[in-house]
């Protein structure tokens, strides 16, 4: 059989060929292929396997070569509930309206052909999938009459029936279900539920639904646990203390949020007649996550530690990322600290790498060290409760902020841009409900510790990089000449004097920045500048970090948390404290920092959208409890469908165009809605809002306009 499916195969082709791109039927197809020993089920095996393979395309008038169709392999990337996205074989994507899907699932191989291009990416349609590679997906369960369905998360708009229920389901619950049976289009898929995560209405059940789909295992495998509990149990070995450098006498302690359980970095300072001693001591987690280890191979594959609402989900088990890696206070614990020598300016004149123990003299808090640098600079009394708990410290404390400004105002003078983000600290009661959303406000102690880790990073890579070491290495390219562009071009509509460069540098955004930082639109551009910049990721490529406009830089500094991290903490061992030669060095870790590079930068990425998307559940969650109640926001960004306001807490909603009054309304294509030609919603503008739907499920809002603003702005 297999030599007459491979005679098959080839005079297919042929006769395909020759038919010049005309389709050929398959009938006429199998007439030509016949020879002496006809057989209808090999000659349907290479046909199918030909369509598999993406050399042949079958439709209604017949079979052609895919070539001389215009059609070409692709995968299908991810889908939204409207639309998808297919890399072709050269990795370029192309988009894919929804009813141009033919039913096709992520992970799918497709073939497809181009259509004329509408926007700014090409655009195409799938013509047939020829390997199913999905199987999972999250909705809610609704009802359609007297048939159960699912209303899918993502993957489609269009209800999916139930076929069959290996558990009993109500309307409104979030699940897990598999697709049973394909159709063409993704109404026609028919699924079968097989979890429940509970109330959709509860942003609890759609963040354990959104880690589940994005495969983050919230608990740990049997043999990573025992290892981390002999760790525990161990703790510090007999004799280790001996062969460290110890600082146990020096003032070194934390500063972190009131809640943090998985405390990986100290600070010291003092100052000299020539300028300052810095010290950044960080957990030696190394130490304890041997290469190979068990721990080590599920480390690497999570990546990184995912934090949402109130939840933290480890890349290490708590016996180690709580317990004995944390440099919890009045306790000896194993560090590597960068012990760093600066100029009276702050130029980083020296540094040193050393093992370490160490014992953190309290646990400091942001919002303590905060005020207490507000009492000291206003001269009014500290707390006594504070003065207290930080008895002996705050001359170390003023210390380190006058350090931290030398240090800020050096970035400054090296032209980085300062990007403000929101960021939203989420209140959980006792029932994982949401009961408030406040905008997490950044004071003078986040800076100190943002500064100072900062130094230790750029050491760290300084280090590597002139020991010609493989490493792990966080970079921050260029901008694109083409998304620069397109902020020139946006800030310039909106009447900003933009800076004249032929080749874009930190300052240029820099100065955008600041010349908007107090308009009403210093927000939206802010947002503009970030979207224009490339993303950071890791590499093992030295080619440094334009936003920080450093040279060298690494995440050195939470090996508790962060993969890339504790990989660079293995490698500056052998190169800092077991001496190994470089010939060693590049056998040992050349492909180890590869792959960690490129395995860290996958997982932050994932990372980061689930912390986006379980944050919006419980920001839904906690706007359903005001729907009705009015809000003054600012619009964030205007789209051909709408608007989005951010109120003051940093909860967005979306204003649907169709909602507004006396319509319809022009989008310009950037960030105004006008009505006969005037101004009427801008990016920066000032709206008071209601908030009339949410959906916790998809953490999603909406909100409607208070009033009339067509009116308002034609009256001024």
């Amino acid at each position: 059989m297999a030599e007459l499916k491979k005679i098959y195969r080839t005079r297919i082709r042929s006769q395909l060929e020759q038919a010049g791109g005309k389709a050929v039927s398959y009938k006429k197809l199998y007439a030509g292929c016949k020879g002496r020993k006809p057989s209808a089920a090999t000659f349907a095996a290479a046909v199918a396997e030909l369509k598999k393979e993406g050399v042949i395309i079958e439709s209604k008038s017949g079979i052609k070569l895919c070539g001389s169709a215009g059609v070409f392999p692709a995968k299908v990337t991810r889908l939204n509930k409207t639309f998808g996205f297919i890399e072709r074989e050269d990795g370029s994507e192309v988009f894919v309206p929804g009813k141009f899907l033919m039913g096709a699932m992520p992970g799918d191989t497709v073939l497809a052909r181009l259509l004329p291009q509408r926007g700014e990416s090409p655009e195409g349609e799938v013509v047939a999938v020829t390997e199913e590679n999905f199987s999972e997906f999250t909705g809610t369960v609704e009802k359609n009459g007297d048939t159960i369905c699912i209303r899918p998360d993502s993957i489609s708009k269009e209800l999916i029936i139930v076929s069959e229920l290996k558990v009993p389901v109500r309307v409104g619950d979030k699940v897990l279900a598999e697709i049973s049976r394909r159709g063409e289009r993704h109404s026609d898929h028919r699924a079968r539920i097989t979890s429940i995560f509970g109330d959709s209405k509860k942003a609890k059940s759609s963040a354990d639904a959104i880690l589940h789909i994005n495969g983050v295992e919230v608990d740990f495998p049997a043999c990573v646990l025992d290892e981390a509990r002999h760790a525990e149990h161990v703790g510090i070995p007999e004799g280790e203390t001996s062969r460290r450098l110890d600082l146990r006498e020096e003032t070194i302690f934390t500063i972190d949020g009131a809640d943090t359980k998985d405390i990986d970095d100290a600070i010291s300072v003092a100052k000299t007649d020539s300028g300052w001693e810095l010290g950044v001591h960080i957990a030696d987690v190394s130490f304890y996550v041997k290469s190979g280890s068990e721990l080590d191979k599920d480390a690497m594959l999570r990546g990184t530690s995912i934090y949402y609402a109130n939840k933290v989900v480890p890349m290490l088990p708590k016996e180690l990322s709580n317990g004995i890696c944390s440099l919890n206070p009045q306790e000896d614990r194993l560090a590597f600290s960068c012990l760093m020598k600066l100029d009276s300016e702050g130029k980083l004149i020296s540094y040193k790498f050393s093992k370490t123990v160490i014992r953190s003299r309290v646990k400091g808090v942001y919002s303590e060290i905060n005020k207490i640098l507000d009492c000291t600079k206003n001269n009014s009394e500290i707390p006594k409760e504070l003065a207290e708990k930080y008895d002996g410290l705050v001359p170390s404390i003023l210390l380190m902020d006058e350090l931290a400004a030398i240090l800020t105002e050096n970035k400054l003078k090296r032209g980085a841009p300062q990007i403000e983000t929101s960021e939203a600290k989420l209140i959980i009661d006792e029932n994982d409900v949401c009961v408030d959303v406040q905008k997490r406000e950044r004071g003078r102690s986040e800076l100190i510790i943002e500064e100072f880790m900062l130094m230790a990073n750029t050491a760290a890579a300084r280090l590597a990089k002139e020991s010609g070491v493989p490493f792990v290495y966080r970079i921050h390219e260029d901008p694109s000449p083409e998304k620069v562009q397109e902020l020139v071009d946006i800030v310039s509509r909106l009447n900003i004097a933009v800076p004249h460069f032929s080749s874009v540098k930190p300052k240029h955004l820099a100065e955008i920045l600041e010349k908007t930082k107090d308009l009403p639109l210093a927000a939206a551009v802010n947002n503009m500048v970030l979207r224009s910049m490339a993303k950071a990721k890791y590499s093992d490529e030295p080619i440094g970090h334009f936003g920080l406009v450093l040279e060298d830089y690494a995440h050195f500094t939470s090996p508790i948390r962060r993969y890339p991290d504790l990989a660079i903490h293995r490698i500056l061992t052998d190169l800092c404290y077991n001496k190994q030669p470089q010939k060693f060095m590049q056998k040992r870790y050349a492909g180890f920092a590869k792959e960690a590079a490129q395995q860290s930068s996958e997982c932050e990425l994932v990372a980061m959208r689930i912390e986006r998307e379980c944050d919006d559940c419980y920001c839904a969650e906690y706007m359903n409890a005001h729907i009705g109640e009015e809000f003054e926001g600012i619009i964030s960004s205007v789209q051909e469908f709408g608007f989005f306001v951010e109120l003051p807490n940093t909860v967005e909603g979306l204003v649907r165009i169709e909602s507004l009054k006396n319509g319809p309304y022009d989008y310009d294509g950037h960030f105004t809605l006008t009505k006969n030609g005037k101004n009427i919603y801008q990016v920066g503008g000032s709206v008071k809002v209601i908030c009339v739907s949410t959906n916790v499920s998809s953490g999603q809002v909406d909100f409607t306009v208070v009033g009339d603003c067509r009116d308002e702005a034609e009256s001024q």
